[in-house]
C-alpha cells in the first residue's frame, strides 16, 4: 500500500455523509482535512442552507453501504435517495458557487445483499451523468466500488487521493477495486 504526503489535504474542507468507514474519516483527518458530517434528515433544501452556511467545501464523501445495509429494493431506494440528497445539497449550497469541487458516491460492496448491483450501477450512472452537467461548474464526480476483499484501509487511501488536487483530473468513471487476481484497480 502506497502512504499518501503527510499535510496533502491540508486546507481542504470534506463533507461526510451516509457514515464512511471510520478508517475513511481518520485517513482525511490525518492528512489535514477538516472534515464535517451532512445531517440528511435535513432534506436537500436543508442540506443545500447547511453547505452553503460551511463553504467553503472542497469535497462530498457519501458512502452507501450504511443506507443499503442488508440489501432488497426498500435499502436500494434509500441509498440511492440519500446519495442526491447529499450531492445535489452540498454542490448546489456549495461547490457550484465556489466554482470547484469533487463528489465521491462510495457503493456497497459486491456481497451487500439483493441489488447490490443496482446500487453500484445507480451510482454509477449518477457520477457520470454529473461529471457532465456540472462540469461546466469545475465540480467532478466519480463512483467507487470496493471489492468483495477491499479493506477499509485500501479505500481510505483512494479515497484520500481523489479529494487531494492531484484526483481532481478523475470525473465521471467508476474506479472498481479488487476486480482481478492481478489487478487492485480498474476504470471504467
Amino acid at each position: 500500500m502506497t502512504v499518501l504526503r503527510p499535510g496533502l489535504l491540508d486546507g481542504r474542507a470534506i463533507a461526510l455523509a451516509g457514515g464512511p468507514a471510520p478508517a475513511v474519516a481518520r485517513s482525511l483527518a490525518g492528512l489535514g482535512a477538516a472534515l464535517d458530517q451532512v445531517d440528511l434528515a435535513l432534506g436537500e433544501d436543508g442540506v443545500k442552507d447547511w453547505a452553503a452556511g460551511a463553504a467553503p467545501l472542497h469535497a462530498l464523501v457519501y458512502d452507501a453501504g450504511p443506507a443499503f445495509a442488508g440489501g432488497g429494493q426498500t435499502r436500494l431506494q434509500l441509498a440511492l435517495e440519500e446519495a442526491w440528497i447529499a450531492t445535489r445539497g452540498v454542490a448546489t449550497g456549495a461547490l457550484i458557487p465556489g466554482g470547484a469541487g469533487k463528489v465521491l458516491l462510495i457503493a456497497p460492496r459486491p456481497g451487500g445483499g439483493s441489488f447490490a448491483a443496482a446500487a453500484r450501477a445507480g451510482l454509477e450512472n449518477l457520477a457520470r451523468t454529473l461529471s457532465v452537467e456540472w462540469a461546466r461548474h469545475g465540480v467532478t464526480t466519480v463512483a467507487l466500488a470496493p471489492g468483495a476483499r477491499t479493506s477499509d484501509e485500501e479505500l481510505a487511501e483512494l479515497v484520500s487521493f481523489l479529494v487531494s488536487p492531484a484526483g481532481e483530473y478523475f470525473s465521471g468513471c467508476l474506479l472498481e477495486l479488487g476486480v482481478g487476481s492481478d489487478s487492485l484497480l480498474r476504470t471504467s
